[in-house]
């Protein structure tokens, strides 16, 4: 789909919020309310906007600790991969889980309570399916994160 320039504007007004109105949101970036209804449709309907979310702060909800979790495999047939995915999609502190090129096979980023917490993942990961080696490094602080993409 190809976006115009009121579209990359409508894009970083809602990826920054959705709270506003329409009548709102159609001001910040001057169009009427039925106008900027009909874009966030075809938007939507395009795939461009995949779904509306509250982001909650993880500190929060008691999810303190940012992990990410190197993991090597020896094994890469179809049966492991679907099992591996499997059971990286029945974790739900594993936020995001990348299948990598160089080194790593894959890359997990997660959120946990505590290193007991990240145990637990880690004890549940290797239930579900044999891996050669997994590393985890904790984050001690987080310097840049945001869920807006740099849409031109």
């Amino acid at each position: 789909m190809e976006l115009d320039a009121m579209d990359v504007k409508l894009l970083g007004v809602l990826q920054r919020s959705c709270e506003g109105s329409l009548d709102e949101i159609g001001h910040q970036i001057g169009l009427s309310r039925n106008a900027c209804w009909r874009r966030i449709r075809r938007l939507e309907e395009a795939g461009v906007i995949r779904g509306r979310v509250a982001l909650v702060d993880p500190e929060a909800v008691g999810l303190t600790q940012q992990v990410f979790i190197a993991v090597r495999t020896n094994r890469h047939d179809p049966a492991w991969s679907r099992d591996f995915a499997r059971a990286a999609r029945a974790i739900p502190e594993m936020l995001g889980v990348y299948r990598m090129t160089g080194d790593l096979d894959y890359l997990i980023a997660a959120r946990v309570r505590d290193i007991s917490g990240y145990d637990a993942l880690y004890q549940r990961l290797i239930a579900e399916v044999p891996l050669a080696d997994v590393s985890a490094s904790f984050v001690m602080e987080e310097i840049k994160h945001t869920t807006a993409l740099p849409v031109r």
